[in-house]
């Protein structure tokens, strides 16, 4: 077989990748400037804000960051008390984690800024572009989490 040359600016997981980056650093200045959020921070603010309260496992599974990302955004949060940790009646060893009035305080203050960030990176997108990019991202999600 010949050698097959790494083309990194066409390949694909490398597109993605410098994709998420940019949006999530221009997304970071934001929460950190305006909230003193990390970007975990609000990503586990967000999970949570839905309403429903999660084990770390959980949320780790949710937001696919890993262990130790989730227990170090869930300690910041806890120790500003925007979230709170109660024993699971579920699993003694693990803890539900919910926000704290002060944290969905923060999280309706946050979330209009998050959803006019996102129009307006999402403005570059035709309404279909847009629908047919979440189509194609929800289709790459499946196919990797098939292969694995």
């Amino acid at each position: 077989m010949p050698n097959q040359q790494l083309n990194l600016s066409a390949f694909l997981p490398y597109q993605l990748s410098i994709a998420s980056n940019a949006v999530s650093d221009r997304i970071a200045r934001q929460y950190q400037v305006r909230f003193g959020l990390k970007i975990p921070e609000w990503r586990l603010m967000a999970v949570l804000g839905q309403g429903t309260a999660m084990t770390q496992r959980d949320l780790v599974h949710a937001t696919r960051m890993d262990k130790v990302t989730v227990s170090r955004a869930s300690a910041a949060l806890t120790d500003r008390g925007l979230v709170s940790r109660a024993a699971s009646e579920r699993d003694g060893r693990s803890h539900l984690l919910a926000l704290t009035d002060a944290g969905q305080s923060l999280y309706e203050e946050i979330a209009p800024v998050a959803l006019a960030m996102e129009r307006e990176l999402l403005a570059c997108l035709s309404p279909d572009e847009r629908t047919q990019l979440s189509s194609l991202l929800a289709r790459l999600r499946e196919a990797a989490d098939q292969s694995t």
